[in-house]
């Protein structure tokens, strides 16, 4: 079962590029963010007819996630669990059963958390700790589950191109990579870094000054495994090449591959 996450940027302006990415890579399941549509208005028939079921928590204009799966999709719930009151569209949950064992899909879109420190970066914490929880409970719950998406989080020096340039920045400021530390800590599997410890391994290049054509990279698109899962990994990867195609999102897919 091959599983990608993708911080798409906008589906309508992304359609043509998303599509042409699940064409040529076939994921058995896309994990989406930044779909930027409420859930009436995205393409959903679309992406029907080339076989995927799809599933959104969709917000206008700003964030959103969805899920694309070639799989029965089942248990969908929306929402990170913790906070009641937390409007933004920013994960979604649902289990899919392969040949021998069902997982939990956690798609997830992370806060930026910028301008910090400030109320956007309480929340970007706070958001972290609900994560933190969630990932807890369901580990608790002895349930094989993957947390992938766009964590807004530069975890070390290396996954950085120029390191200090983010020193005050929230998605490198040490409160947040001590929270993503937690998260793994409780016995997860990062699982681009379990198979490729090179630096230079990047997911989201800005468009601004020439930043893909110069390689100025960061690495902010994760997967993380609970041992589980991470047990039954053959094969992951960045599609890094799609940057340089027609109309691209600042971000590429991370995809890992199971024997599940």
């Amino acid at each position: 079962m091959k599983i990608a996450t993708f911080n798409i940027n906008g589906i309508k302006a992304r359609i043509g590029a998303l599509t042409a990415w699940l064409e040529e890579a076939q994921p058995d399941v896309a994990l989406l963010q930044e779909i930027k549509s409420v859930d009436e208005g995205f393409p959903s028939e679309h992406f029907e007819a080339m076989g995927y079921n799809v599933e959104t928590h969709g917000q206008k204009s700003f964030n959103g996630v969805a899920i694309l799966s070639k799989l029965p999709l089942e248990d969908v719930t929306r929402g990170l669990p913790g906070d009641e009151s937390d409007e933004q569209a920013r994960y979604i949950e649902a289990s899919v059963m392969g040949d021998h064992m069902a997982v939990r899909l956690c798609g997830l879109y992370l806060p930026n958390g910028n301008p910090c420190p400030g109320p956007k970066y309480d929340y970007k914490l706070a958001w972290m700790k609900r994560l933190k929880a969630r990932a807890q409970s369901l580990l608790d719950a002895e349930m094989p589950f993957l947390m992938a998406g766009d964590y807004n989080i530069i975890p070390q020096a290396e996954d950085a191109a120029r390191p200090e340039s983010w020193t005050d920045d929230a998605l490198f400021r040490m409160e947040s990579r001590n929270a993503f530390r937690e998260i793994v800590n409780l016995g997860l599997t990062d699982a681009v870094r379990a198979r490729n410890p090179a630096p230079e391994t990047y997911s989201f290049w800005d468009y601004q000054a020439g930043a893909w054509n110069r390689n100025d990279g960061i690495r902010i698109d994760h997967i993380l495994m609970s041992a589980l899962v991470a047990d039954h990994m053959t094969d992951v990867g960045i599609d890094a090449a799609i940057r340089g195609h027609d109309k691209p999102s600042d971000h590429v897919p991370v995809w890992v591959e199971l024997a599940i």
